[in-house]
């Protein structure tokens, strides 16, 4: 399952995450992975809980390289139940929807596989997300 969050920014999606972080952690047997750009959901989640990683630490500027990224954490951790991307956009560096439907697409594809939940949030105005974007909305 793939779930997007997209708003322009304060629109309240980070806190909308945390809290879907909280009660995925609470409720989920398996491992919840936290993808962030910077450090901002540090103070807000605790690492016994989630695994957050602070995506400014590698080198993921493409939507290829995150798909390489996410499938290597998979492939070290088979228990890894969801995964939250806050700022997918800025993560990557690309702001095409087109790039980003078929990212969801390969999330959808892949979490279904594997047995992942996929939450991401996006900043960009919610009038130009594709109709398939859309689909994906919470």
């Amino acid at each position: 399952m793939v779930r997007v969050l997209m708003g322009l920014r304060g629109s309240g999606k980070t806190k909308t995450m945390i809290a879907m972080i909280k009660q995925a952690s609470k409720d989920e047997s398996g491992c919840v992975i936290a993808l962030e750009r910077g450090r901002k959901l540090v103070t807000e989640i605790h690492a016994r809980t989630a695994r957050l990683i602070d995506m400014k630490e590698y080198d993921v500027r493409s939507y290829q390289v995150l798909r390489g990224f996410i499938t290597g954490l998979y492939a070290g951790n088979y228990d890894i139940t969801h995964v939250f991307i806050d700022s997918l956009i800025k993560i990557v560096n690309c702001d095409e929807m087109s790039e980003l439907e078929r990212f969801l697409e390969w999330m959808e594809k892949f979490g279904k596989q594997n047995s992942i939940t996929f939450t991401v949030s996006v900043s960009a105005e919610v009038s130009a997300a594709t109709e398939k974007i859309k689909t994906y909305f919470i």
